[in-house]
């Protein structure tokens, strides 16, 4: 049977990843996006004439349900969110409507539609928050300390919900954190390859940064799409950690980035209150010990690497 895939969030980070690891599985791959005046299709641009794009909102079940009758994928991979950690204290509403009832109005509109459909969806890390164990592991108890947390927990136990009271193969990936070059300036790694590339140009002298001390499990967005994939194609629906098993601070970040470019960290980097979480998510590291085992997923791209590969593309970008 043809394999074709539906995206939401196709055009960020994992969603240009993913489509380009589908396209070359041979799925005809189709991406719902939101009407705009001027989208944003920059990541996945070397791939567009190869994507369906159709309009759609998580806002608006009637257009999911619209775009899986029209396109009607085997797999659907829910990736939109609003999905900055920061943002979801400044629009805790907005953050609950997309990132969590959203993923209702998607398992909805795949039970509606076709419940034979396999729904993917894009769980985080951040709902351990307030760590109860470490490594995490699928079984660790959530501690969200963000409304963008909350709204994942919510989305991933709705997930399990629909799987059970409906049969849906629908499966949760509970992600640690993953970057690339195509990571948004927001997120931290992202600000600080563009920062050290900007102040090796000459653009800037200095880099405004929060806790240093915080420590996340870093890995590259390009490993973790191939286990979102692989969730998909067992033949029971299940839910995976995915992560590298590593943890390491913003500081060592900083170290490696500012190495890379020949540039001492300490002489340009400024702590800033400013960037403080209202609630700190200290540590994170998870065991992605059963996708190893049973989905055969590890990660082929390592810390000091993945940080060297985004400082290369963020100083090739300054100089071209």
């Amino acid at each position: 049977m043809e394999k074709r895939a539906l995206i939401t969030g196709i055009t960020g980070q994992d969603g240009s990843y993913l489509a380009e690891l589908l396209l070359g599985e041979g799925y005809e791959v189709a991406g719902m996006v939101r009407r705009t005046s001027s989208p944003n299709l920059e990541r996945v641009d070397h791939v567009r004439d190869r994507i369906h794009f159709l309009p759609g909102d998580l806002l608006d079940e009637g257009s999911i349900v619209s775009a899986l009758r029209e396109f009607a994928p085997t797999e659907f991979y829910n990736l939109a969110a609003q999905s900055f950690v920061t943002t979801s204290w400044n629009q805790p509403m907005f953050t609950g409507e997309a990132t969590a009832l959203g993923v209702t109005r998607a398992l909805e509109a795949v039970r509606q539609v076709d419940p034979g459909i396999r729904f993917y969806q894009a769980s985080s890390s951040e709902m351990f928050g307030k760590v109860r164990e470490v490594p995490q592991t699928e079984l660790t108890p959530f501690y969200p300390r963000s409304p963008y947390g909350v709204a994942k927990v919510y989305g991933h136990w709705i997930t399990i919900n629909y799987r059970e009271s409906y049969d849906i193969y629908a499966c949760s990936g509970i992600l640690f954190n993953h970057e690339s070059p195509r990571r948004g300036l927001e997120f931290v790694t992202r600000k600080v390859t563009n920062g050290v590339a900007r102040i090796r140009a000459g653009l800037e002298s200095e880099l405004r940064l929060g806790n240093l001390e915080a420590k996340r499990d870093w890995g590259f967005a390009g490993d973790y799409v191939r286990a979102m994939w692989l969730m998909l194609q067992q033949d029971t629906a299940d839910d995976f950690v995915v992560s590298t098993g590593e943890t390491h601070s913003v500081q060592e970040l900083c170290e490696v980035a500012f190495a890379r470019a020949g540039l001492d960290w300490t002489a340009h980097v400024v702590v800033d209150e400013r960037f403080f979480r209202p609630a700190e998510v200290d540590l994170l590291v998870g065991s992605a010990e059963k996708a190893r085992l049973r989905l055969g997923w590890e990660p082929e791209v390592g810390f000091a690497e993945l940080v060297e590969i985004m400082v290369d593309a963020d100083i090739d970008r300054l100089s071209s």
